[in-house]
């Protein structure tokens, strides 16, 4: 079936290459569409820009969150459960194209997608890049033209149906999610399941990051989610601990300590890390902090310092024993 269609909208048009099944979809904000796409250049080639199947995950977006390229909401609702379309948009519909192609591959490839935006509108951002560090994509941000889309629908889901994921939270959502989060992330502790608890901390953190990156820094709004950031990571880093990712712990402690140099858990936690690694004075330098910046945790201190003590000591008599296990194995050759 290769009809071509209008759909009403000036600059689409639509070719049918595999019917769907059912009616169309009953749309309203928060529906969920998953699908996968192709985008083609509309020249000779049909060169191809980007294939979601390639990226290996089918795409999402949700109705009504302002989805860089509003024309994609356009097409699917034209769409039924199963179907295969091809698109043809003008120039009118695609010229965010490149900053959305931008996002996704960085996504696709384990990098923040947001990585480098300023606190702009989509239209002013697009001007701050210099480049999206693509070839492909500056040449589409530089000369906008029409592109084709080849898209399969796999299903609708309503508001009520899936999961949220953050970035598709309100901001009101995203503040109401933070609280229920680490409540599960301190539920989760205390049955010392520590890395489902890491993973609930480290969500309700990216609410609130996601939340920040809308404020000034460290203005009231800015400070306001910071405070509620400070604890989650901690309890985070502690779960890291149990789990022995003190690499981990090493780098969250040490960034919080680059905003907040006075926390005193931040330098402890940082310090027991050290300590397992083997960063004896690194170790000792964060104890002395620690006792510093608050006397009552000053016990707690001298506790670990003394088994800090203990386990070099431990490790040099080892090591001694090593060497001289050497030394005599080489002189009886």
């Amino acid at each position: 079936m290769e009809e071509t269609y209008l759909l009403n909208v000036e600059g689409v048009k639509k070719k049918i290459l595999h019917g769907g099944q059912g009616v169309l979809p009953k749309l309203q904000d928060g529906s969920k569409f998953t699908f996968h796409f192709q985008t083609l250049k509309d020249d000779f080639e049909r060169t191809v820009i980007d294939d979601s199947r390639e990226a290996g995950m089918p795409m999402e977006i949700i109705v009504g969150k302002m989805f860089k390229l509003e024309i994609w909401e356009t097409l699917l609702s034209s769409m039924r459960i199963g179907e295969v379309a091809e698109f043809w948009c003008d120039t009118i519909h695609t010229g965010m194209y490149a900053l959305v192609s931008r996002g996704m591959r960085r996504i696709a490839e384990g990098r923040d997608p947001l990585e480098g935006q300023k606190h702009r509108c989509g239209m002013g951002n697009m001007f701050d890049y210099h480049s999206t560090g693509y070839d492909d994509l500056d040449e589409l941000q530089r000369t906008p033209q029409p592109l084709i889309f080849i898209m399969e629908l796999f299903r609708v889901e309503d508001p009520s149906a899936y999961k949220r994921d953050t970035w598709a939270m309100s901001k009101e959502e995203k503040l109401a999610a933070v609280p229920v989060l680490h409540s599960e992330g301190n539920r989760l502790v205390l049955r010392r399941e520590f890395a489902q608890a890491a993973a609930k901390y480290q969500e309700a953190v990216i609410c609130l990051r996601n939340l920040q990156a809308k404020e000034k820094p460290w203005e009231d709004g800015w400070l306001k989610l910071e405070n509620l950031v400070t604890p989650l990571v901690l309890n985070y880093c502690q779960c890291q601990l149990e789990l022995g990712e003190y690499y981990e712990v090493l780098e969250h402690t040490t960034e919080l300590l680059q905003k907040h140099n006075d926390n005193a858990k931040a330098y402890f936690k940082r310090a027991k890390a050290h300590a397992a690694v083997w960063n004896e004075r690194e170790a000792r330098e964060d104890f002395q902090r620690v006792a510093h910046l608050d006397p009552s945790m000053a016990a707690a201190v001298k506790k670990e310092l003394k088994q800090l003590g203990e386990r070099m000591r431990k490790k040099h008599v080892e090591e001694r024993k090593r060497y001289q296990g050497l030394f005599q194995s080489s002189q009886g050759q």
